[in-house]
């Protein structure tokens, strides 16, 4: 059950900026719960396709957003897994095919209704770092703290494209950097929800920084006063 009582640090951001490496990160120094949104929406486009639904029938996806079963966990390693229907579906929502899917049913209004008191069902005491695409505008818009984090298209393309090499998958450059700007546009224009900072939000370009120096920035804005 909900506790309102919860404080939550909302990160969103563009695909590829860091936000999920970044999350995990501060909610594990910080001891809170974590939030990926996302997952949520691959999926349900995942088990959508396992059911061979059309991802332009709202209707159809309104009932799988109701009927699928989505579990977290992680595994002996510690990292985190992503249960769908009582299977293990982490390989295949990290796809772009699975991204694209998420993408596409993220700009339905009754979809995003249906998985929002599902993620807000996630603020729990100690605390909930959550991230995604509308936490800070939509989901938690009283979060104490709100960052969003950004990079220049061609590093996010870079990062994914040595993501992706590394498991052995063949893409390119120009072809990761194609979609992305595409997903920026699809994102950023949606009718509901649109990606965008909040008005409250501390914004944090990545672009050329480690990781370690990100998360100590976000662990600043969570240690400042809240008004």
């Amino acid at each position: 059950m909900t506790d309102a009582s919860a404080p939550v640090l909302t990160i969103d951001g563009p695909s590829g900026s860091g936000k999920g490496t970044i999350s995990r990160l501060v909610a594990a120094h910080l001891g809170w719960h974590y939030l990926d949104s996302g997952a949520l929406y691959r999926a349900v486009g995942i088990a959508a396709s396992w059911s061979d639904i059309d991802l332009s029938d709202a209707s159809a996806l309104v009932r799988c957003t109701f009927d699928t079963e989505i579990g977290f966990r992680d595994d002996a390693a510690g990292e985190p897994r992503v249960i769908v229907n009582g299977v293990d579906a982490t390989d295949e929502l990290r796809t772009e095919t699975a991204g694209a899917a998420a993408s596409a049913i993220a700009a339905i209004p009754e979809v995003r209704a249906a998985l929002k008191d599902r993620q807000r069902a996630f603020r729990q005491l100690p605390g909930l770092v959550a991230d995604g695409r509308d936490m800070g505008t939509v989901i938690f818009p009283d979060a104490a703290h709100k960052v969003f984090l950004t990079a220049s298209a061609e590093e996010r393309a870079e990062r994914r494209y040595k993501q992706l090499k590394e498991k052995g998958v063949s893409v390119t450059i120009d072809g990761l950097l194609r979609e992305i700007l595409a997903r920026d546009a699809r994102d950023a224009s949606r009718a509901v929800a649109p990606l965008r900072p909040a008005d409250d939000a501390v914004r944090i370009d990545t672009t050329g920084l480690p990781i370690d120096a990100v998360v100590a920035r976000v662990l600043d804005v969570v240690s400042r006063p809240t008004p």
